[in-house]
């Protein structure tokens, strides 16, 4: 059996290309594995909300395989490769030609889609899962979206990996150093493309309260998604105890994110991912804030901290984090059961060879 892999790679500056990167490596110790390989046994795609992967969704579609959705909604995908016309007849291909009205005005309004939770609520699957051998997921949520668009999809739900590569200690207390924080300061972390849906806005405002009671910091790391949102943000970040760092490859990354002693990682409205984020910093012995949702739940509640999306949102964080920096010794103990339960079903080895057996299985049928 001869794979097929068909994923955006470093140096592209995403999580999805530095996922693929590592399992292309640990499926390569398995078996034969080409990347985009003219006439493979069987096709591993790896599907994205972003324009990187058009290419790779169209050969999907052509050359049926198995996909993996990092993203289990693929509204923004469609909104950002077709035109209106082909928009709307893919809105009514999953939805309905009674649902051509809603299509119409999602694409008028599409400006709102970052953020409006009506975006969300039509992740457009159907295609995609009709046609694959197989869909690969990393979460419950996922599982289900795709279930709701085709019952009889085969879904497998695989955890997202992790690979550990922890900085020297030396390089971290070195970064920490230079931040020029007053001795005691917790550090909070934001990492990733920053987006409407991660919830910067509310993290600041929570932020600003916390510091009010106790000594903190907030590194916010990473590429704004839009400009709109960097606009209205980059004043609020010009504000005693906010680090600011732009986009960080990968080693940097680490190093940072192992400089913090806790990490924000809010997702609302959601879109059925698996944060790769969370998983690396939970790797790194980090006590992770997460929103509540399908897409968290395999996560024990004793290893990171829920905080429920909508009206209560900024006071459970806020309380959260008081927790955390008031109490650093749980903080730790949060940190140091995040990371056994991800030694134990987030190994890069073991996701591999339940990746393995799919291909198999679909190669085999």
């Amino acid at each position: 059996m001869k794979v097929g892999f068909y994923s955006p790679l470093p140096p592209a500056r995403t999580g999805v290309a530095d996922y693929a990167a590592a399992l292309l490596d640990a499926l390569r110790r398995l078996g034969p594995v080409e990347v985009n390989a003219g006439d493979p046994g069987v096709s591993l795609y790896q599907i994205g909300n972003n324009q990187l992967h058009r290419e790779i969704y169209r050969r999907a579609l052509e050359r049926p395989g198995v996909v993996v959705l990092h993203d289990a909604v693929l509204q923004h995908f469609f909104l950002g490769s077709l035109g209106e016309r082909e928009y709307i007849a893919e809105f009514c291909y999953n939805y309905g030609a009674w649902s051509e009205d809603l299509a119409r005005t999602l694409w008028r309004e599409r400006a709102r889609s970052a953020a409006d939770p009506r975006y969300f609520e039509y992740p457009m699957l159907q295609r995609i899962a009709e046609s694959s051998l197989a869909v690969i997921v990393h979460n419950p949520g996922a599982a289900a979206m795709v279930r709701e668009h085709h019952a009889a999809a085969r879904v497998y739900e695989i955890p997202h990996f992790y690979e550990p590569s922890d900085p020297a200690p030396y390089d971290v207390e070195r970064l920490r150093a230079r931040f020029q924080l007053p001795a005691g300061t917790f550090v909070f972390g934001v990492f990733g493309h920053l987006r409407e849906s991660k919830r910067l806005a509310t993290i600041l405002r929570a932020f600003q309260r916390v510091r009010r009671e106790t000594p903190a910091a907030l590194l916010v790391a990473g590429e704004f998604a839009s400009s709109d949102l960097e606009r209205s943000i980059e004043p609020c970040l010009d504000s005693p105890g906010i680090l600011r760092v732009d986009y960080l490859p990968q080693r940097d990354f680490l190093l940072h994110a192992a400089a913090v002693d806790a990490c924000i990682n809010l997702r609302h409205p959601a879109a059925g991912e698996t944060s790769g984020i969370a998983i690396r910093l939970m790797g790194l012995s980090k006590p992770v804030i997460v929103t509540e949702g399908r897409e968290t739940s395999r996560f024990p509640r004793d290893a990171c901290i829920p905080v429920d999306p909508g009206p209560t949102e900024e006071e459970m964080l806020l309380e959260a984090m008081l927790w955390l920096a008031r109490y650093p010794d749980d903080a730790t103990a949060i940190g140091e059961r995040a990371a056994a339960h991800i030694r134990e079903f987030h190994s890069l080895d073991r996701a591999a060879a339940m990746y393995w057996q799919v291909l198999q299985a679909c190669y085999d049928g």
